[in-house]
Formats: structure tokens, sequence, C-alpha cells
């Protein structure tokens, strides 16, 4: 256990082990986080996927017999918060479960079981003895369920899974590990399970503006503490969320012959030219939820596929079809591509691209097996195009 304030502590599960959250790469791993917070109604925040249940209930031990919690809060039904519910309530089954009309649901449709349930409201407070506990449903951040928690008279905020990053370690705050790694963590967390949500994320800014915080503490990740780390995480979501993009460039691709390698270097080298910002990755050696936070701030996404059974290749098709889930706003872009012959193949490319809310700037530019120096050359007139697009109000 981990203290984070004058009898809150941090009792989680770290995942040391995770290397795929539903698709999404996490090489560093993840933590489930859960807080306990005595009082004369001792109250546990969220619980843990339900194999870190053992190290959840010794960390608690180490503070009180886990009979004696009184509240379990439920911020979030999906399993790698709720997971350890039924274990816990073995040893307290008086306790209530506190949570949202829709957590309420989402508990009984998993769990089948009709425990001791205490469901609020937004803006409903909780005495549980000498503090107060404040919930502000947040819908659709990222599920219908969700609701954060805020001990006011501490300050601390118990956000859910806004703010989190999927980050394995010992530490516990930002400022022990460095802002580099957990920013753009926290960017990737955003990028690939915050980002469809963004306009309900803005309304959540919104009704955050009245707390004041000096702590967060996500269910995943670090806790953000002290200035300038909490302030500058709230900025970050405020821009993510409004679309609020950079003149930057990304380009996507993948290659059979390094034909498709060829058009992506020289659209890269012409860009690079032109002192624009631009990220070349290609998808064998990039995963696409990597690939998604460097997509966050950019305002042109330019994709590139060869021709495979008169379409685009795998990798390509995976990526835009995840980006379409992501539901990007406000970019551009356009395709290219090598063939051997069947050239109509790249529509498929182009409507998906459309598909993901990409706004193609020009036709696309695919060259017959190998891309000569007059058909790279011809690519010229694109690194104009998207200088002046990205510098668009």
């Amino acid at each position: 256990m981990i203290k984070i304030g004058e009898n809150v502590y941090w009792v989680g599960y770290i995942d040391w082990n995770l290397r795929s959250f539903h698709g999404y790469s996490t090489p560093y791993g993840t933590t489930y986080n859960a807080y306990l917070i005595l009082d004369d109604k001792p109250t546990l925040i969220d619980t843990v996927k339900g194999y870190g249940s053992g190290d959840m209930l010794r960390r608690i031990s180490e503070i009180i017999h886990p009979s004696k919690i009184q509240y379990i809060v439920s911020n979030h039904a999906e399993m790698d918060h709720s997971g350890a519910i039924d274990q816990l309530l073995d040893f307290c089954p008086q306790a209530e479960v506190v949570c949202s009309p829709k957590g309420k649901e989402g508990l009984l449709k998993h769990f089948k079981k009709n425990w001791k349930f205490k469901v609020v409201d937004s803006g409903e407070t909780l005495s549980i003895g000498k503090r107060n506990l404040q919930f502000h449903l947040t819908p659709m951040v990222h599920w219908p369920d969700s609701m954060i928690t805020y001990l006011k008279e501490q300050k601390i905020l118990f956000s859910n899974d806004s703010f989190g990053q999927h980050y394995a370690t010992p530490e516990r705050f930002v400022d022990e590990v460095g802002g580099d790694i957990i920013f753009r963590e926290a960017a990737k967390y955003y990028a690939n399970i915050v980002m469809p949500y963004s306009s309900q994320v803005i309304k959540a800014l919104e009704g955050l503006q009245s707390l004041n915080m000096e702590f967060i503490c996500p269910s995943h990740g670090l806790i953000w503490r002290k200035t300038p780390n909490i302030e500058t995480i709230i900025d970050l979501y405020d821009k993510w969320a409004n679309s609020r993009l950079s003149e930057q460039a990304v380009i996507v691709y993948d290659s059979m012959w390094h034909s498709t390698e060829k058009i992506a270097l020289r659209i890269y080298e012409l860009l690079d030219k032109e002192n624009i910002s631009v990220k070349l990755l290609n998808l064998q050696f990039n995963h696409i939820s990597d690939v998604a936070a460097d997509l966050l701030s950019a305002k042109a996404i330019i994709v590139g596929s060869p021709v495979l059974n008169n379409g685009m290749l795998p990798s390509i098709a995976s990526f835009l079809s995840y980006l379409k889930g992501l539901k990007p706003k406000n970019r551009f872009g356009f395709t290219f591509g090598s063939y051997g012959w069947s050239k109509p193949s790249f529509k498929e490319l182009e409507e998906a691209l459309k598909l993901a809310g990409v706004e193609l700037i020009c036709e696309g530019s695919y060259f017959q097996y190998i891309p000569d120096e007059k058909d790279l050359a011809s690519l010229s007139a694109l690194a104009g195009k998207i200088k002046t697009k990205l510098r668009e109000e």
C-alpha cells in the first residue's frame, strides 16, 4: 500500500506482464488502481481486475481488515475496475456498492448477483464520517455508466478512466517517474480509449472547473499531484477533446516489395524540406495503437498501400478500421501506393480513409510496379498543397 494523503491509500494491483489491452499494445504493463479511505465508514474506491484480487486484499489488510469496509464505490462496471468486487464482498457482505444507475445495470449483468446497491446521481454527496464524497456522472467517458468521485475535504479526484495511462511501476506519482514518458502514455491512452468520446469529455471538463484538485487519482497508471502536472494534463485533455491540432503530418504505410515505401520516403523528404513536422510510420514496425498516439495532434494523415488481391494490404485495412472507430476530427490527407495491373483497387483505400473521417485534399498518387524518378518527381506539388492546408485556420 502507498499513502496518498491523510487516511487515503493506494491498494491496487500492478500488472507487470500485460502486453495487450483489447488490441492496445501495453509494452510497460499497467496498474489497476483501487483506493482505500479510512473514516467512520471505511470506503474503497474501485477494485482491480479479478486476478489481482489477492494483492489488493493483502494491501487492504496492511491497513484494516477487509471486513470493516462499508462502502465500495464502483466508478465503472468494466471488469478491470469491478473484477474483484465479488471477492471483496466475501469479507464484507453487508457493504454497499455505490454506483451510477447505469453502473448498477452493468454490475447486475456482469455478476448476476443482487448486492446491496446504493445508486447515486450527479452532484449527490455521501458522508463517510468526517469527510464527504461527491459524485459526478460522466456518461460515455467512456462507458454509459461512468462516473467520477471527489473527496471534498482533501481535494482528491478519483477520475476513473480519465487522465489514465497504461504503465507499470513501483512508483505511484507522476513526478516520481518523470513527465515525458507519462505524458506520452497519457496521450496514447486518450487517443486509443477516450478520443471517440471527445464531445462528452468537453462536458466533463466543464464540470471539473468548480473542483479544486490537489490530486487526480486515475484507475490506471500514476497519480497526478502538484503543479504544473495537474494543470498540464487538464490542458492537454482540453486540447485533445477540442481537436486543437498542430501543423504536423503523419505518413502511415506498408509495403510488399519496397515500391510503396519508395513513395512514402519521397513524400517524407518533400515535407521535411518544407520544414513540416512529419513522422514516417511503417505498420510492419509500429503498432496501430502507437500510431494512434502520433495522430492525436496531427492535422495531416497520409496513407499508402500496395494492391493485394484487388484491395489494400490487411495491415492497412486493419489500421483504417481502427481509425474509423477512434472518430478523429478535422483531419485531411491523401492516399498513395503501387500496383501491378489493377489501379481501380485504390478506390477501397480512398473510401476507407474518408470513412475514418479524413478529408481527401487531392487524388491519390499511384504508380505501376517500381516508381522511377519521373514518377517520384510528380509528387513535388503535394508538399506545397499540404503546407498550405496545414496553415489554414
